[in-house]
């Protein structure tokens, strides 16, 4: 959940969309993330292609005031599949960055970098619970800043001095904990 433009919003992960929270507590429907086709896993006896949900996970403000949303990918969980989406209400979402898996989080920094947590790097359906953190700059390019080491992380929060945090063993009850990257000012 954020707030943005003194409203509200949040995802909805089971019913796929972006919602708007008005004070009055009514829920309207600013974006819906649609099923996209994706290959059957092999052996199911599934339809192929098999339709996967888009799950969103987490929304945030951007740099430029637009709303950012990550997305976990639903079943079959394929690499690469996940998206974060640009959404100004009323509005269609844009692609904003593709080709990511099973995000939870994401996260601007001061300079307009976003950063992404995959909480399955080699996706959920591998068994392999190695996580990463993502680094999106404004020109698109990307670079991984932290993979070894984190274990189903799930979110990313970063400080006013830069320093990152990321909360590790998202799958493990009773061994979370947050790891802090240090800025270099």
């Amino acid at each position: 959940m954020t707030a943005a433009w003194g409203r509200l919003f949040a995802v909805d992960a089971g019913g796929n969309n972006l919602l708007r929270v008005h004070g009055s507590g009514e829920i309207s429907t600013v974006a819906v993330f649609p099923d996209r086709l994706v290959p059957a896993p092999p052996g199911m006896g599934l339809p192929d292609p098999f339709p996967m949900q888009a799950v969103p996970t987490n929304v945030v403000v951007g740099p430029d005031g637009a709303l950012y949303v990550s997305q976990l990918t639903g079943f079959p969980f394929p690499l690469g599949a996940a998206n974060v989406y640009r959404v100004e209400p009323g509005s269609a979402p844009e692609l904003y960055a593709d080709d990511l898996t099973n995000v939870t989080d994401l996260a601007f920094d001061r300079h307009g970098n976003l950063y992404v947590v995959e909480f399955a790097a080699n996706g959920l359906a591998s068994g392999d619970p190695t996580g990463a953190l993502i680094k999106i700059r404004r020109d698109g390019s990307r670079e991984t800043v932290l993979s070894e080491g984190l274990v189903n992380p799930y979110g990313v929060a970063i400080g006013r001095r830069g320093d990152i945090y990321v909360s590790n063993h998202g799958g493990s009850a009773g061994l979370g904990e947050v790891l802090r990257l240090r800025s270099h000012h």
